[in-house]
């Protein structure tokens, strides 16, 4: 028997070996760590949140003595439980950090490259496993505002009170609309930050067309509702079950029911939408072309990798103009310069073959801010002027600035290649052509939907995205597209996709990748894409689902205090 301990709290018994418990909850989330790329395993995402459910439904709150403070008292080996499921889950999805190692091309030697890609990894792993503490903190919170009582993991079920107040069906319901309300909640924050990547949502793309179609309805919330509120019914199922089988009494597969049918209508849905037939307006036609310049980062900011730059590029562009393309879109800092140096520009090749060709050029490169400087998509003209500018709102840390500089940029300043740190776009940005207003994003945007949503509703008609992920692993490539995917099917637009290593591609509305290139390789690709001015319910409402689901939930939770 494992006792926990807490001064002026009694002893909370805990039937089953802590061990076990702790084995079981990291199970699980490497069990949804493997839903992502390389893995690429999404079905074990509608079950791997139940070992973690079935730890945290079990829990009951310790009763506090008599003058004692009346919030819920969880004791810190409690936490271990959420901690552990989401270090596997976030440490194994995000493993692909780790290939930011070695930064000897940055002049970092290769001992304390090491170390900071794995202080990297280690940081953002326990900030995504901190949001399933707080999920679990706030589960059982609310859950156990009326009857107090003791811990119980994996054991036989509470009779009164613990994170449920009984095994009522009504109560498992309510259970299960608390801890979808509160996930998606968690997520909605989290996603407000500087890190953020792993939704549960993007476990299923760009594989689960179907249920990924559930994002136009409420964005990405929509589709992590589904898979937490799934695996809370296959969890109170599975609870259900083993009280039945303790009573010696009912058919342990009923309780089944009902979470089964949740996962079919949801995906019926989403399979509908999925099906609606593709908008093809003849009028609407946009010849766009990709060049991905294969630049290793290694090379990218001396001579030998900026002569290399510009002859692709170059040759690309012409090569691309000569097929009769619209636009020629190239990756995140194709051409690492700023463009309003007139006297740069003008002795470049690049330069000098939109003069000649004439054709729209969207070009990765550095904006002026004042004394700083932007990381951005230039769209310039037959004339060689800039028509529009996109500012990359979502910037990396370390790399692109550095998180309280004041303290920490004299240790590890040399992590970023620019002289001058990097100013972040705001959300309000629009971004013109002469074919008509498009949605951008440059790299790490694409983890943040309401970016691209922003600019759907202020009517972008078509999606280009712009990435640099050539100091990465393949797995963080893959990821990467999937984002995108999600992406083009929340706002119901096609996309284009640069990359300087890989992956480059084309989405189409519905998620249906038309063409990828290969990893590692000089790619010079042209597609038609169709500008859409649709606009899907989660472009005209935003993530209207979780504010729903907090009201319901606290609604729910208010009838049962009442009660």
């Amino acid at each position: 028997m494992a006792i926990f301990k807490k001064r002026k709290f009694e002893k909370i018994e805990v039937n089953t070996p802590q061990k076990l418990g702790l084995a079981i909850a990291l199970f699980g989330g490497v069990l949804m760590g493997l839903t992502t790329a390389p893995v690429n395993a999404w079905v074990l995402a509608w079950f791997a949140l139940v070992p973690l459910w079935v730890l945290v439904v079990d829990y009951q709150q310790p009763k506090p003595e008599v003058n004692q403070p009346k919030f819920l008292f969880i004791p810190s080996d409690f936490f271990l439980l959420p901690l552990l499921w989401g270090i596997g889950y976030h440490g194994l999805a995000l493993s692909w950090i780790m290939g930011i190692h070695p930064m000897t091309w940055l002049g970092v030697p290769w001992w304390p490259s090491l170390a900071i890609a794995l202080f990297c990894w280690a940081f953002i792993t326990l900030w995504g496993a901190a949001l399933v503490a707080v999920w679990a903190w706030l589960f059982v919170t609310f859950n156990s505002l009326s009857v107090p009582g003791k811990i119980s993991i994996l054991n036989s079920p509470p009779l009164q009170g613990g994170a449920g107040g009984g095994y009522s069906k009504l109560s498992a319901l309510i259970r299960v609309l608390i801890g979808t309300a509160l996930w998606c909640a968690l997520e909605s924050f989290w996603s407000q930050g500087s890190l953020w990547w792993t939704s549960l949502s993007y476990t299923q793309s760009p594989h689960n067309l179907a249920i990924l179609h559930l994002g136009q309805l409420s964005g990405q919330t929509a589709v992590t509702a589904a898979i937490v509120a799934v695996n809370g019914l296959i969890a109170e199922a599975w609870m259900e079950g083993r009280r039945k089988k303790e009573e010696g009494r009912g058919k342990n597969w009923i309780p089944y029911i009902l979470p089964v049918t949740l996962c079919v209508i949801l995906h019926i849905v989403g399979w509908s939408l999925y099906n609606s037939p593709l908008i093809q307006e003849p009028g609407m036609a946009l010849k766009i072309g990709i060049i991905q310049g294969n630049i290793p980062n290694e090379i990218k900011f001396d001579s030998k990798g900026w002569r290399r730059a510009l002859e692709g590029y170059t040759a690309g562009y012409k090569q691309l103009a000569d097929r009769g393309v619209d636009v020629v879109l190239t990756p995140e800092t194709a051409l690492p310069f700023f463009w309003t140096n007139e006297y740069q520009r003008s002795t470049l090749s690049f330069y000098q073959a939109i003069l000649d060709r004439g054709v729209l050029a969207l070009v990765g490169g550095f904006g002026q801010e004042g004394d700083g400087m932007t990381n951005s998509l230039l769209a310039i003209d037959k004339t060689g002027e800039i028509l529009s500018r996109y500012d990359k709102t979502k910037l990396v840390p370390l790399g692109e600035y550095i998180p309280f500089y004041e303290i920490l940029g004299g240790i590890i300043n040399r992590l970023s290649p620019l002289d001058a740190h990097l100013i972040p776009g705001n959300y309000q940005q629009v971004f013109d052509t002469p074919f008509g207003r498009a949605i951008v994003g440059i790299c790490y945007d694409s983890a943040f939907a309401e970016i691209f949503r922003y600019q759907a509703a202020k009517g972008g008609e078509f999606i280009l995205t712009a990435s640099n992920n050539a100091h990465y692993k393949p797995p963080m490539l893959a990821q990467h597209h999937a984002l995108d995917v999600m992406r083009a099917i929340e706002t119901d637009r096609w996309a284009a996709i640069a990359t300087n290593t890989g992956y480059s591609a084309f989405v189409n509305p519905h998620g249906e990748t038309v063409w990828m290139s290969a990893i590692n390789t000089y790619e010079v690709q042209d597609a038609t894409i169709y500008r859409q001015q649709t606009q899907t319910l989660y472009v005209r409402w935003g993530d209207w689902l979780m504010r729903v689901l907090l009201v319901l939930a606290g609604l729910a939770r208010f009838v049962i205090r009442i009660k």
